[in-house]
């Protein structure tokens, strides 16, 4: 019996990104591709240059790739963190989302990555969230946004938007669940052990 052909999904890696936004849909989308190979994805990340990346807390990844070697993409992950909201002011970033919004079918986001999507244009007309305290700031960079202050993610077909840092978590398996099925989602948030019960 034949593999299904690689289907890749990208985390998107820049300084100043907030650690768990990369690294909890990482945790998702690698647990779920190495247990379930059959499923056809593969999951990388990548920063433009290939560089190493300080995080916003101090973290250091090194990505797999350069933006100019990813493969054709199923699925990109933009995360947040005050390094996004630096690339907010950066034109030749935005002009690179577009661009991957051309060749991308589905773009997403966690945190603040969000504000970039706008910033770029993609979320014009577009219900969206971000995080909680990112919302209005959201609204200002595109008044056409429908707010969504109180969702975990916003599922807009094409793209999906996502709150806060450890809610990246939930738009992962969101993500399996959406390109394989529930049943797939559960068992990887099982073999994460990931059921959310805070203790204050």
């Amino acid at each position: 019996m034949s593999m299904p052909e690689e289907r890749w999904l990208a985390i998107l890696l820049f300084d100043g990104v907030e650690e768990l936004d990369a690294v909890g849909p990482w945790e998702v989308l690698a647990f779920w591709t190495e247990h379930h190979p059959d499923d056809g994805y593969r999951v990388t990340t990548f920063s433009v240059d290939g560089a190493p990346v300080r995080c916003a807390k101090g973290m250091t990844i090194t990505p797999d790739r350069a933006a100019d070697g990813l493969p054709p993409l199923e699925v990109l992950v933009h995360p947040g963190g005050w390094g996004a909201r630096r690339l907010l002011e950066d034109a030749g970033h935005l002009d690179r989302v577009r661009r991957w919004r051309r060749d991308v079918p589905l773009m997403t986001s966690v945190c603040t990555g969000s504000l970039v999507y706008a910033a770029a244009g993609l979320l014009a007309g577009r219900p969206a969230t971000t995080y909680h305290d990112a919302v209005d700031r959201l609204g200002e960079l595109d008044p056409s946004i429908e707010l969504r202050h109180d969702d975990r993610f916003v599922d807009d077909g094409d793209v999906v938007t996502s709150a806060g840092v450890s809610a990246g978590i939930d738009m992962a398996l969101h993500l399996v669940a959406r390109l394989v099925g529930p049943e797939r989602a559960r068992q990887v948030r099982r073999g994460i052990q990931y059921d959310p019960a805070p203790p204050v």
